[in-house]
């Protein structure tokens, strides 16, 4: 199975971007794992909320394939615990999907059309992270998730 990871717009910051890179790296060791980066919707100050949100929605469903299963990193989703999220991905590796996909929205969140195509929705947390920040939260999750599988000594029960 492959997992990718789609995400709206680049990290800017340096530091942040190691250290997604430094997980992305350990969890290779896993899984084969691919982190896209949609870029930002250009002249996106003169749309409108929704209007933002179709040409976002439109452009993650262009990089999808009609088999990939969608799960949307989302505040309304389901929230699990680390050892839970491992569960699900052992679940998801058990069916015998080839290609897991997991998307973080822009700003506003996602298209009516992407929640839709959605076969899941999972939520990191109740408060709110900058996006650029649950991109390493997502990964090292994943990372984590993997250790807890293979019972190496990261996570700590």
């Amino acid at each position: 199975m492959t997992i990718k990871l789609l995400a709206i717009g680049k990290t800017d910051s340096k530091p942040l971007q190691q250290l997604i890179s430094e997980y992305e790296k350990r969890l290779k060791h896993y899984v084969k794992f691919e982190l896209e980066i949609i870029a930002d919707i250009k002249n996106a100050k003169n749309l409108s909320e929704t209007q933002q949100k179709e040409k976002e929605g439109e452009l993650i469903l262009k990089k999808l394939h009609a088999t990939d299963i969608l799960i949307l990193l989302d505040e309304n989703g389901n929230q699990l615990t680390s050892v839970d999220f491992s569960t699900y991905l052992q679940k998801k590796m058990n069916s015998g999907i080839k290609q897991l996909v997991f998307v973080i929205g822009g700003p506003y969140g996602f298209s009516s059309t992407v929640y839709q195509k959605a076969q899941g929705k999972v939520s990191l947390s109740k408060m709110t992270f900058s996006h650029q920040m649950v991109r390493l939260f997502v990964v090292e999750q994943l990372y984590r998730a993997f250790t807890i599988l293979k019972n190496e000594p990261y996570h700590h029960r």
